[in-house]
């Protein structure tokens, strides 16, 4: 069947050659003649013209005597614009989940599309290894997909060529078996046995339409040497008079129901499905139903010849006025191929501008089809503009998706890393430095763009399962936490009313409770202001005895920073440092200004009231600062 370029995606009905398409033959003999014409109908209708279109409807029946599918066709897609991996797929779909006599024109489209591709990636190889100090009889190039392509056509031609093998085997038998219908009804009607002739007559009739399709080119002669013989028969028929009026009466019922069918034809809109119905009819009327008597037999063949002579005319009329549209739809193609040179796609960067720009083709392109259908020889040359207009587009669209196709590959490798360090940390306990491991993994992911669509469910899943293994443990160990920690909080707040009515506390008995206080365990985060109301107690305790300042600040400072060692909160242990650094620092400032300000007033006496004043400020800047450096020293010996 040739490839209808104008339209690849439907079936081809209109004006093209197959010979295995009743409506394309139909085309062949009747339309293109009918296109070509430039007379007017004659309103009078010739035994002639009659004959010449009854003629050319049985010369269809005819071309479709061999009952085969290849009149149906499959969606015809654009597989120029697929990749070898794909082309091979859909030729491996259609050979897998339709018959081999329905694919060809798919496959010949599929075979056209790989070649053309394979062979621009064969010239490439070609050029490198020359390039590259090779001898050009030295080349060889293999490929995996080549070769599973070379696999998938030769199991097609295998089976293709097993069933034509068959069905040509299969409509040689069915002519023998007519001929043998034949030649026994020759002998019946030699040998007549009135008693027992009808009977053995049905069987024969009834064998004769069991008996399935023959060669086309013996079809309409088998026919007319059975019909012949048929009308013998019942001219011979006189001794059963009442069989044979029995039969007529019935045949020339249902002849003139086909008759009122055929009439009927002439008015549908649908002229192609219409003379479709009207093949079927001549089919019904030369092998279904029987003669009928002389009388009757011109009377309805010339009523039925007459309508089929009317609908001949008609599709006659519909295929004139069709081609004086064909400039029309040319023009209308041709505008539609500008629209596609003209598409400015230059700007497209990313994934999502391509598939935008696709879909817009897409639409454009669907115009072209919506415009009409032309005949093959019409098309062709619109059809090759249509193709040289989306090739400059696919050639764009292809270099950015084999360039995103590495960069997908790329992607793959950094996302298969996050994966396996995701995987090889979920069951970790270490959970602050985990967790913060796991949210970056997570937000890295994110930042890593497209990979491979094959590997893309298989690698997320992987990553998702790992990520969620570890969040499942984390909210579990979270969990029991908490009801430990409630449990703390609980007891700490029992131990604080305990321990603020000590009554008659002592220094062992203020350091015990410190002691105590670590050890009932880790207050959660939202309940260490308990922290501070435990150390207010034990400021309160503390000022009730009879201890020196350093020693009661040190005591104070100890409990804050062994509360920090047991939170591990090292970031408030380096602001404490920060903080008694500073503090060191202004006390040192404060007593030399002090300092400084007694050289003013050098000449006072000791007992002077403002020399007094100066030396006390001076005095406590010193034990403050000692204060303070104990509690460095103390941070500077802690091993955290």
């Amino acid at each position: 069947m040739l490839e209808n370029k104008d339209n690849p995606t439907e079936d081809t009905t209109n004006e093209t050659t197959s010979k295995e398409s009743i409506t394309d033959t139909a085309n062949e003999t009747l339309e293109e003649k009918a296109a070509e014409t430039t007379n007017e109908v004659v309103s009078n209708t010739t035994v002639e013209e009659v004959e010449t279109a009854v003629s050319e409807v049985e010369n269809v029946v005819a071309e479709n005597s061999e009952e085969n599918e290849e009149n149906l066709t499959i969606p015809m897609i654009d597989y120029t614009t697929m990749e070898l991996e794909d082309l091979v797929s859909e030729l491996k779909k259609l050979i897998k989940n339709h018959p081999v006599q329905l694919i060809k024109t798919n496959a010949d489209a599929i075979k056209s599309a790989f070649n053309l591709k394979f062979g621009k990636i064969l010239s490439q190889k070609k050029e490198e290894f020359l390039a590259a100090g090779g001898n050009s009889i030295d080349f060889q190039f293999s490929s995996p997909i080549k070769s599973e392509y070379n696999g998938l056509l030769k199991d097609y031609k295998v089976k293709r060529d097993a069933y034509y093998g068959q069905l040509e085997k299969q409509l040689k038998e069915n002519l023998e078996k007519r001929n043998s219908v034949i030649e026994e009804l020759k002998v019946l009607i030699d040998n007549a046995d009135p008693k027992t002739m009808y009977n053995e007559f049905q069987k024969i009739q009834e064998r004769w339409k069991a008996i399935g399709s023959v060669p086309r080119t013996r079809y309409n002669d088998t026919w007319k040497t059975y019909h012949h013989h048929v009308e013998r028969f019942y001219d011979l028929l006189h001794l059963n008079q009442d069989f044979r009026e029995l039969d007529f009466k019935h045949n020339l019922e249902e002849k003139r129901k086909l008759i009122v069918r055929a009439e009927a034809l002439v008015d549908s809109q649908d002229v192609n499905a219409a003379f479709k119905e009207l093949q079927e009819l001549h089919r019904l009327w030369k092998e279904e139903v029987g003669p009928v008597g002389k009388e009757h037999r011109e009377e309805v063949w010339n009523q039925f010849s007459e309508a089929t002579k009317k609908l001949h005319d008609k599709r006659h009329d519909y295929y004139r006025d069709l081609k004086s549209k064909h400039q029309e739809i040319i023009e209308a193609k041709l505008s539609v191929i500008e629209e596609i040179n003209a598409y400015d796609f230059s700007a497209n960067k990313t994934h999502k501008d391509w598939q935008k720009s696709i879909k817009d083709i897409e639409a454009i392109r669907k115009k072209y089809f919506d415009a009409g259908k032309l005949p093959y020889n019409k098309s062709e040359a619109v059809w090759q503009k249509l193709k040289e207009a989306t090739k400059r587009f696919n050639a764009a669209k292809n270099v950015f998706y084999k360039q995103e196709k590495s960069s997908q590959t790329e992607n793959l490798r950094k996302k298969m890393e996050l994966v396996e360090l995701a995987e090889s940390i979920k069951d970790n306990d270490d959970w602050e430095e985990t967790t913060n491991t796991m949210k970056r993994i997570q937000a890295d992911w994110k930042k890593i763009g497209h990979v491979p669509r094959k590997f893309s469910d298989e690698i997320w899943n992987r990553f998702k399962t790992a990520c969620n293994s570890y969040f499942d443990h984390l909210n579990s160990h979270k969990n029991s936490l908490n009801k430990e920690q409630e449990a703390v909080v609980s007891v700490k707040k029992e131990f604080i009313e305990t321990f603020k009515n000590l009554e008659a506390p002592t220094i062992e008995g203020i350091q015990e409770a410190i002691e105590k206080w670590k050890s009932l365990g880790l207050l959660p985060r939202n309940a260490r202001h308990l922290d501070g109301k435990f150390n207010k107690v034990v400021d309160s305790h503390l000022s009730k005895l009879n201890l020196g300042r350093e020693e009661i600040e040190m005591m104070k400072f100890k409990s804050v920073v062994d509360n920090y060692l047991t939170q591990e909160d090292f970031r408030k242990l380096d602001n404490e440092q920060f903080f008694i650094r500073k503090k060191i620092n202004e006390t040192v400032r404060e007593m030399q200004q002090l300092e400084n300000n007694l050289s003013f007033i050098s000449n006072a006496t000791e007992d002077n009231p403002l020399v007094q004043n100066v030396r006390k400020g001076i005095n406590e800047f010193k034990i403050e600062l000692d204060i303070w450096q104990a509690k460095l020293n103390y941070l500077k010996r802690l091993d955290y």
